[in-house]
């Protein structure tokens, strides 16, 4: 690798209003490496390759191209930089050809008139890049995810790129098309071509990238080489703890998970779908809290909706109260007894220009059905019943909720789904976003909740609420269920190292084996 970097960030600002996206950030590629860019959400990477590509102007700082300084103000001038980018989702459009994706834009004519069989020789070129061989006249929307993901690369090759960034490119493929890309990246850095990695696969990272840098909170935290930064030591850079101050610390709290012998609420076995949730078996018992803990990208959120019948298993078994049943839809879990806040409150929680009142009565009216409504004095009841319970900041039921703090809103979601009294609650990320007082009440509820006897399934990003809040913790990464813990064995240096440590296939990794 040439000693010259090819991509130097320095001092990269960017602000928005209200917030700091990127604070003074570094980012250094080099030549023929696989770079992975690593952070937690709202660590800035989206923001840093937006910068980077001309999709976002930034405030302060440079970025110099080989050895030039460089300030794309749209895609297109970063692409004829040498810059190019795959996104997660596949940009591309569906009802055309794989050759005209590829070159579309670039199209070559000649007289006015666009040269078929050109652009055709053009598409099998850059597909032969990265060892594909595809009837280029082909549908795109006739492809597998996977190839189409392919087909964007090829696009991205297509314009003589000298740096690839690659965002989140593995997260709808399964375990064999994986290996095809990264058979496919080892060979575009063989002949010589940078790539910028992104993904919260841990595992992934390991297997194929070179270097690492890590942001959180919008600042640089570092930059290491792979081989000699252990996996405890990333993951306590991207969640901002120092691992010997973690091993000292312990929590002493009501850690005794329902007994055994009691039968659960929610049992699966071998449940899970393919390119989401590797099969797992799971229990949520009566009086107890059980939290799923692992990176972002591990598999929490899509194991909740699984569940819930938001997405649908293609495997495996669900038994409610000791008696098999099929949960295809919301609808379906909400006769179970079954309730579910979502993580983004924004944008899958609350109807910001209902009221309080409406948004409280929303669930129980969809449990009903449409030609059951609710009466406006029952409306009003429980509005004002759950206003005063859960102690909801609001000078009355008819306020809209967008006029809300985030903590009051989080509480009116509760109260929705208190409303329809679940016997499980799934609570994804209840205090994002909230702050420490109304946190604390959430945190104080949600404990209640499970003394009065019902079963939780709790997700959160931060470690510290997992382990007050939980009886067991059921740890995943990358979409599989890799330990579980009970009781006393719950603490943040006890879940990062079962993050942290190598499995074999689905083997699950028990404390006592650490």
């Amino acid at each position: 690798m040439d000693k010259a970097p090819l991509l130097e960030i320095r001092g990269l600002e960017k602000s928005f209003p209200g917030v700091q996206a990127l604070q003074g950030v570094d980012f250094t590629v080099g030549r023929g490496e696989i770079h992975a860019l690593m952070g937690e959400n709202g660590a800035g990477k989206s923001t840093l390759i937006k910068v980077l590509t001309g999709v976002y102007n930034r405030d302060g700082g440079e970025s110099r191209f080989e050895g030039r300084s460089i300030r794309p103000r749209s895609p297109r001038e970063a692409e004829e930089a040498g810059i190019s980018t795959v996104y997660q989702e596949v940009n591309l459009i569906p009802h055309l050809s794989v050759a005209e994706n590829i070159c579309l834009g670039r199209q070559t004519t000649r007289l006015g008139f666009v040269r078929w069989h050109a652009i055709r020789k053009r598409a099998e070129k850059a597909l032969h890049r990265l060892d594909l061989t595809l009837d280029t006249s082909r549908q795109l929307s006739s492809c597998s995810v996977a190839i189409q993901q392919m087909v964007a690369l090829a696009r991205a090759l297509d314009t003589s790129a000298k740096l690839l960034i690659l965002d989140e490119p593995t997260s709808s493929l399964d375990e064999r098309e994986v290996a095809e890309l990264f058979k496919v990246m080892r060979k575009l850095r063989g002949e010589g071509m940078s790539i910028v990695f992104v993904t919260h696969f841990l595992g992934q990272v390991y297997q194929v990238c070179d270097r690492i840098t890590v942001l959180r909170s919008g600042k640089h935290v570092g930059e290491y080489a792979t081989a000699q930064l252990p996996r405890m030591e990333l993951i306590a850079r991207m969640i901002g703890k120092d691992v010997t101050e973690i091993e000292k610390m312990s929590r002493s709290r009501d850690r005794q998970p329902a007994p055994l012998s009691a039968q659960p609420f929610l049992q699966v076995t071998n449940y899970g779908r393919k390119g989401s949730v590797c099969p797992m078996d799971l229990a949520v018992r009566p009086g107890e809290v059980v939290a799923l803990a692992g990176l972002l990208g591990s598999g929490r959120t899509e194991t909740a909706k699984l569940i819930f019948g938001a997405d649908q298993a293609d495997s495996g078994e669900i038994d409610i109260e000791g008696r098999p049943v099929t949960i295809r839809s919301p609808r379906d879990a909400l006769r179970y007894r079954i309730a579910f806040t979502t993580e983004d409150r924004k944008v899958d929680g609350i109807i910001p220009n209902l009221s309080v009142r409406e948004n409280i009565v929303l669930a129980l009216q969809a449990s009903r059905g449409p030609w059951a409504r609710m009466r406006r004095p029952e409306q009003n009841a429980l509005a004002g019943r759950f206003i005063k319970a859960l102690d909801i900041k609001t000078p009355g039921p008819e306020q809209p909720i967008k006029n809300l703090s985030g903590g009051n809103q989080q509480k009116v979601l509760l109260g929705r789904w208190l409303a329809t009294e679940p016997k499980l609650f799934i609570l994804d990320e209840p205090t994002r976003g909230i702050d420490v007082g109304a946190k604390a009440e959430i945190e104080k509820l949600i404990d209640a909740l499970r003394k009065q006897g019902m079963a939780i399934l709790f997700i959160s990003s931060e470690l510290e609420e997992v382990v007050r809040a939980s009886q067991r913790v059921v740890v995943l990464r990358d979409g599989q269920k890799i330990g579980e813990l009970t009781g006393d064995e719950i603490s943040e240096q006890t879940i990062m190292r079962t993050i942290a440590a190598p499995t074999t296939d689905s083997e699950a990794v028990h404390p006592a084996q650490l």
